[in-house]
């Protein structure tokens, strides 16, 4: 009777253990599988976008390669992806005595339109963004200049190219003031909605502690309407592309949309599509740097 006693005591103490050690194995079984899957996963995680993106880069090319082999449309018309590379090798080298593209490599072309761009873009900053505070701010400023931005964000640049340049010539000036122009409307507008959506609360907390009504523009309305400013910025910029090849139509040379006019007069696809190119890897690598200013300038976004 003891040992079968004792056989039937340490029956229900023994199953624990097995399942124990049952539950342990489990565990050690799903942590391998855990860490197995893990380094895949952040591997996804990091290089997941670069890889998706240079994937449709070659897609493109692929399909851009395949319809001018196949010559779908004749040469002239789609130039085949080698060609380009060779216009390419001509803007950066001296050929037949010749400098690059029209006497200029293609460095001093992208310079000279990057070089207007920031002009442009730099002036409307500073104007647009007091002007976006007065509008967001006051009532009286948004009924003086609420219709005059209006009316600059509605017309389009070749509305008034022709007037700048009969005001201000064929020079450098008429350019800047054109991509000014088309750079401000966006940094105006964004500047006074992120005013006008501070929340009241907050700037009226700041005042209960008693601050000061310059730390609370410092530490209150400036934190709270810098991200939508930056994204202002950033819209206006790609304002600002749009509109370069319009504003060097006259005496844009050195410039890469003077570039693409010229080779467009004469039927040179192949430069045209350069062109293109490298104003789309110019327009890139600026709104990357813009990015990279937002992230550095304004970590709290998404918090406030």
């Amino acid at each position: 009777m003891a040992l079968d006693d004792g056989e039937h005591t340490t029956g229900p103490v023994g199953q624990p253990v097995v399942d124990s050690a049952s539950q342990a194995s489990s565990r050690a079984l799903l942590a391998e599988k855990i860490d197995a899957e893990v380094p895949r996963s952040s591997f996804w995680q990091r290089w997941g976008i670069a890889l998706v993106r240079i994937g449709l880069i070659f897609a493109v090319f692929g399909a851009w390669w395949l319809v001018a082999r196949l010559e779908i449309w004749p040469r002239y018309f789609v130039p085949t992806p080698s060609a380009v590379w060779h216009k390419f090798i001509l803007t950066v080298t001296v050929h037949d005595g010749t400098h690059g593209y029209g006497g200029y490599y293609l460095w001093q072309l992208v310079w000279a339109s990057m070089r207007r761009i920031l002009l442009g873009s730099g002036i409307a900053i500073v104007i647009g963004v007091p002007f976006g505070l007065m509008l967001g701010a006051s009532r009286w400023a948004r009924v003086v200049l609420e219709p005059f931005i209006t009316v600059v964000r509605s017309l389009p640049p070749l509305a008034y190219l022709m007037l700048l340049i009969i005001w201000f010539g064929i020079g450098e000036e008429p350019k800047v003031i054109l991509l000014f122009l088309a750079a401000l409307p966006p940094i105006t507008l964004a500047t006074a909605d992120a005013v006008r959506n501070v929340q009241q609360d907050r700037l009226l907390a700041l005042l209960t502690l008693g601050a000061s009504r310059m730390q609370v523009v410092r530490h209150g309305l400036f934190p709270s309407v810098l991200p939508e400013v930056i994204t202002g910025i950033r819209v206006a910029v790609g304002f600002a592309f749009t509109t370069m090849v319009a504003a060097e139509i006259f005496n844009g040379m050195p410039g890469i949309g003077a570039m693409v006019l010229n080779a467009q007069r004469f039927l040179q696809t192949d430069v045209v599509i350069l062109g293109i190119i490298v104003i789309g890897t110019c327009g890139l690598l600026l709104d990357a740097m813009i990015k990279l200013v937002d992230r550095l300038l304004v970590p709290w976004r998404g918090q406030l």
